[in-house]
């Protein structure tokens, strides 16, 4: 199936695995008391890079099986041949990227990677026969993807009592190992062989939700059946044929560590999440931390978040909860509030409507002339004996513009005039009982201000009626002004607070 993508040689990683396992082999037995960390899984080899820089001395300088692997392919076909790893690793594509020359490699897919191109292309088992890998044939090699099958293949003793290695798998198990190694190697005095997953079957380039112990057995099977067929002098022919090789690496410091916090900073962050300050041991491991010092050691860093705890998430949300309650109980008092307001102001609106309709009515009434104007002399209000009193040209308006509402004082009347309502309104003194000629007849008018400053209004008689004599005429203007004048001043007041602003005419 392979081939069917365009390959024309498929070899496996198995050989270069023997290679590997032969020089660790050597490696272990002169190792003279200095005791290493198998530097097989690309993922460990950064973490040692990154994290624990010091150690690097200890990473056993031998290439990784892949880069194995890749120097035999060139060796066998040119080192031109263009090389596409395959396996269940993602770190082996960083790792890729060491390797130049005779170790090049140029891509690496995953075996998720590969069922997506089987599934592009339509290639299925039922289309193709089966075929065997290119030589050379790995022996206990096939063993790799097992954690401890490393060891199998180099032939390295696993015994308790006499065996010199160690062999620990998974993230947190890694982690763990490390640190131990860096701190107690002396006492431990064993080798480390340390994988980041559980084994290469458990890789993040394979398929998802696979049984780590049925791929184990898997595994085993495919083995024994290709050692029940293996010609092991033909074996040994290419391994010592391969020996030569220089199979020797190097590793690079790249120190990623940020300095350990002061522990006040970081029990301040336990307190803010309620953690019990004194407990460095406290801690449920849902936040991927062993303990919630160490997570708020990584919070002080910048590293994570204090959302990233659950406990305190829940408590968090809990009191916010509880907050918003508050809130909203707060805001339900508040609207109550209001629409007693509201409620209150249409009773009180309401009154003043009718208080404003009942003194319109009286207003219309009154004999004598009235206008209520504003500091810039526009009109807000007058009654039907103004709009006669200028005459019949402001009548024709009056019925477009009832009121005259909006028109400016100063087109309708002369300057002598509406100068004393600038005066008014400028000075703040009223003006009582001015006779004041106008369209050849004379009248009294009276000046008042309503708003100081804003608002001012006049009552203008006529003091020519021919219903009466002078002398009632003028007694009868003592009584209109002397008892209007109050009323009109409170109606004006109304009206410039209830009515709204008017446009200019």
């Amino acid at each position: 199936m392979i081939r069917a993508l365009g390959f024309h040689y498929v070899n496996e990683a198995s050989f270069g695995v023997d290679l590997v396992a032969h020089k660790y082999a050597e490696l272990f037995e002169n190792n003279k008391g200095k005791y290493y960390l198998t530097a097989n899984c690309p993922a460990l080899i950064l973490y040692i890079e990154k994290y624990f820089p010091e150690l690097i001395p200890n990473l056993a300088p031998i290439v990784t099986p892949m880069i194995a692997t890749a120097m035999v392919i060139h060796q066998l076909y040119g080192p031109e041949t263009a090389i596409i790893y395959i396996g269940p690793c993602i770190a082996n594509k960083k790792e890729a990227l060491r390797y130049t020359e005779k170790a090049r490699i140029d891509s690496v897919i995953t075996f998720r990677e590969l069922r997506e191109l089987f599934k592009e292309f339509g290639i299925t088992e039922g289309k193709h026969e089966y075929g065997d890998f290119d030589k050379p044939f790995g022996r206990k090699g096939s063993l790799y993807p097992i954690s401890n099958g490393f060891l199998q293949a180099a032939d390295i003793s696993e015994d308790l009592l006499t065996g010199s290695v160690i062999t620990a798998e998974g993230r947190s198990t890694m982690v763990k190992a490390v640190k131990e190694f860096a701190d107690h190697s002396q006492v431990i005095n064993r080798h480390f062989n340390v994988f980041y997953d559980h084994g290469c079957i458990m890789g993040p380039g394979t398929s998802r939700g696979g049984d780590r112990f049925f791929r184990r057995t898997l595994v085993v099977n495919y083995a024994n059946k290709r050692l029940q067929t293996f010609n092991k002098r033909e074996w040994e022919k290419e391994l010592k044929h391969y020996l030569h090789f220089d199979l020797s690496t190097s590793f690079i410091a790249d120190d990623q560590r940020i300095a350990q916090p002061p522990r006040d900073k970081v029990k301040e962050v336990m307190i803010a999440m309620g953690k019990d300050e004194f407990d460095d041991n406290l801690g449920c491991g849902a936040c991927g931390y062993n303990t919630c010092y160490d997570f708020a050691t990584n919070v002080v860093k910048g590293l994570t978040t204090t959302e990233m705890c659950i406990t305190h998430a829940v408590k968090s949300r809990q009191n916010s909860i509880q907050h918003l309650q508050t809130i909203n109980d707060q805001l339900e008092k508040t609207k109550e509030a209001l629409r007693e307001s509201e409620n209150s102001a249409r009773r009180e609106q309401q009154l003043a409507k009718q208080a404003y309709s009942t003194m319109e009515a009286m207003l219309q009434k009154l004999p004598s002339s009235l206008v209520i104007v504003n500091d810039k002399l526009t009109i807000l209000h007058t009654n039907e004996s103004f709009i006669k009193f200028l005459g019949p040209e402001a009548a024709e308006i009056n019925e477009v513009i009832p009121g005259l509402t909006g028109a400016d004082l100063k087109t309708l009347l002369p300057f002598p005039i509406y100068n004393l309502f600038s005066f008014v309104l400028l000075n703040g003194e009223d003006i009582q009982k001015r006779d004041i000629h106008f369209n050849e007849e004379l009248y009294n008018i009276s000046v008042f201000t309503i708003q100081k400053g804003s608002v001012a209004g006049a009552v203008i008689a006529d003091v020519h009626s021919p219903e009466v004599r002078k002398e009632e005429v003028l007694k009868r203007i003592d009584e209109v002004i002397d008892k209007n004048l109050e009323m009109v001043q409170k109606i004006g007041f109304c009206w410039a607070k209830a009515l709204p602003k008017p446009n200019r005419c």
